[in-house]
């Protein structure tokens, strides 16, 4: 009995001992989970500085500045939300709803293949433009920085308005010093366009009478 008695005892102060061996006593903690040193890829947490957050503003720089990609998109999401596939109702077509004749007056031939191209949509809508600018430019030059019926007129407020309705649409509007109000099937007015999509820069834009999408690179 007395011989169990010493082994178990024994056995005891062994397992005390070794455990003892394997605790640190002076254990300095750190900061990120005791590593002194990081390579900055620790987990980041929610900020309230901007600054912290230099991609996102990045980012932001697209729809912030009012360059000729800017305006594309803001246009491109008011007609289609985007969407390069999408028909309307009345069958305009793709991200900036082009009907049929815009497409010929551009020099795109085939509808199904405009549709599947997102490519030929971005060159139409810049090759529209130059055309438009071309065909509104005595407007643009006489109206540009001027009040009319409520609306500041800028150039890009004009070649919007034009996508909507036609570059004509636009000369009755300044002929009537904006007293007859253009909508379109939906509803769309002309001057909703000149203002939402007003102050842009589309210097990058070109004014040519004969603009196709071959002239697009």
């Amino acid at each position: 009995m007395i011989k169990k008695w010493y082994f178990y005892a024994s056995l005891i102060v062994i397992i005390t001992f070794l455990s003892l061996g394997f605790k640190p006593f002076n254990m300095e903690t750190k900061r990120w989970f005791l590593i002194e040193k990081t390579d900055g890829s620790e987990y980041l947490f929610p900020s309230q500085e901007e600054d912290d957050y230099p991609e996102v503003k990045k980012v932001n720089v697209l729809f912030t500045e009012k360059r000729l990609i800017s305006f594309k998109e803001a246009v491109a999401f008011k007609e289609s939300q985007g969407k390069y596939r999408l028909v309307n109702s009345l069958g305009y077509m793709g991200k900036y709803q082009f009907g049929s004749k815009a497409l010929r007056a551009v020099g795109v031939q085939n509808d199904k293949a405009f549709l599947k191209d997102p490519a030929l949509q971005e060159k139409a809508f810049l090759a529209l433009l130059s055309k438009n600018k071309w065909i509104l430019r005595n407007e643009i030059e006489k109206y540009e920085g001027k009040i009319i019926n409520g609306i500041a007129i800028t150039e890009s407020g004009i070649l919007a308005a034009a996508h909507l309705g036609g570059a004509g649409s636009v000369k009755n509007f300044f002929k009537n010093r904006g007293n007859r109000h253009f909508k379109d099937a939906y509803g769309t007015s002309l001057k909703s366009y000149m203002k939402a999509f007003g102050g842009y820069d589309l210097s990058r834009i070109e004014a040519d009478s004969d603009a196709t999408i071959h002239d697009q690179i």
